[in-house]
């Protein structure tokens, strides 16, 4: 007979817009609609949530909503129920620190979104908390579980590119300042505040940090160049409010494998590109497009030969000589294979490697970018 082996989930603050989509919906109700996670024919690991947060109106709403019976306000009876083994953390950056320390003092596994903190000194202090309480921990790293940048690393393991020489990433879009009629903003006024924690350099350097040091090489300096190209935005009771951090960022990266990587990452780009994220590779032997889901690749014996010439319209057509990377089968929400990942290490004691320490990294190349922007200049990146 098959044990279904129910695992309480400490879900905090997943109200806000990744919370409720990525987290909750796609991810661990999507484990209950699937019948939990088989490990075996013996054995089935199936979440069992409890939704946490400030605003009772909201949560309740929530739960209803997504099909959860079991919500509080209040957290300290969740962590008081042994019955919850994991916590999960998806509130404010700047309340993380709060939050993951009373997980960790309830002795539950920590699970959080990233940023962990907003500086180094903060994010490697609660990464020794739970390194020295012993708990299993780990930090959300999803772009790694994309199918496009699954693609790009299987046929990087193949051997496509040779040496790889360059990575070029244009990640953002347009947000709308909600000024305008019928033109809402589609991501909250927080964002565009320092003391909330708001800002892309914080947001967006913390995710590239774990995308080039897996897929490319171990970051070793950066040169990075932050700018508030839009002043002033109205937020979600229609206020106009100044905004007084980055909402673009510039940023070189040297790798220590000698590859040299530049993402520009903005709220303020009309998008004409492939995706909202793209990633130009090029290497000696071929060269990739990678986007969120797809992969496009041009040989070095597909290259072709252009020649300089304004004079006439040109000949070829570069977007041609491109093929398509297929699907290999169906390819899961990012985010939920990284949460089943989760789960079997805290029931099954599977290797885990995406931790709060590993988390702290990303947080180190954020607030090296800012200082790159203040002081104008190269720093290096070290090993923490």
């Amino acid at each position: 007979m098959t044990e279904i082996r129910k695992i309480g989930i400490i879900m905090n603050g997943v109200t806000g817009r990744m919370g409720t989509n990525q987290h909750l919906k796609r991810s661990i109700k999507a484990i209950m609609d699937q019948g939990g996670i088989k490990v075996s024919d013996d054995l089935v690991i199936m979440p069992d949530p409890i939704l946490t947060g400030r605003n009772p109106n909201k949560v309740e709403s929530l739960a209803k909503e997504v099909g959860v019976e079991k919500w509080t306000t209040d957290i300290d009876a969740a962590l008081s129920d042994d019955h919850n083994k994991i916590f999960f953390d998806a509130s404010g950056t700047l309340y993380r620190a709060k939050f993951v320390e009373m997980g960790v003092k309830a002795g539950k596994a920590i699970y959080c979104e990233k940023p962990t903190a907003v500086t180094t000194a903060e994010a490697l202090r609660l990464a020794k908390v739970c390194e020295d309480a012993g708990v299993k921990n780990g930090v959300v790293q999803d772009k790694l579980w994309l199918p496009g940048l699954r693609k790009f690393q299987m046929i990087k393991d193949q051997g496509f590119f040779g040496e790889i020489l360059s990575v070029r990433g244009e990640f953002g879009y347009w947000v709308f300042t909600g000024e305008h009629y019928d033109q809402p903003a589609q991501r909250p006024s927080w964002n565009y505040r320092k003391g909330d924690g708001g800002g892309m350099i914080i947001d967006m350097l913390c995710h590239w940090r774990y995308v080039i040091d897996n897929l490319f090489g171990n970051v070793k300096a950066v040169s990075c160049l932050g700018a508030t190209h839009i002043k002033k935005r109205v937020d979600e009771q229609g206020k106009e409010y100044a905004c007084d951090t980055d909402d673009s960022a510039y940023s070189t990266f040297e790798l220590d494998n000698g590859v040299i990587a530049h993402f520009n990452s903005s709220w303020c780009t009309r998008v004409r590109r492939d995706d909202l994220l793209t990633m130009h590779v090029d290497g000696t032997e071929g060269s990739a497009v990678v986007t969120l889901r797809n992969c496009k690749v041009q040989s070095h014996a597909a290259c072709p030969k252009p020649i300089w010439n304004p004079d006439i319209d040109q000949p070829i057509d570069f977007f041609g000589g491109w093929q398509d990377v297929p699907d290999f089968g169906p390819y899961d929400n990012a985010f939920k294979i990284q949460w089943e990942m989760f789960l079997r290490h805290v029931v099954l004691d599977e290797d885990f490697r995406f931790t709060l320490r590993e988390g702290a990294k990303g947080v180190q190349l954020a607030e090296l970018g800012l200082q790159s922007w203040a002081e104008r200049k190269w720093l290096d990146v070290p090993a923490l």
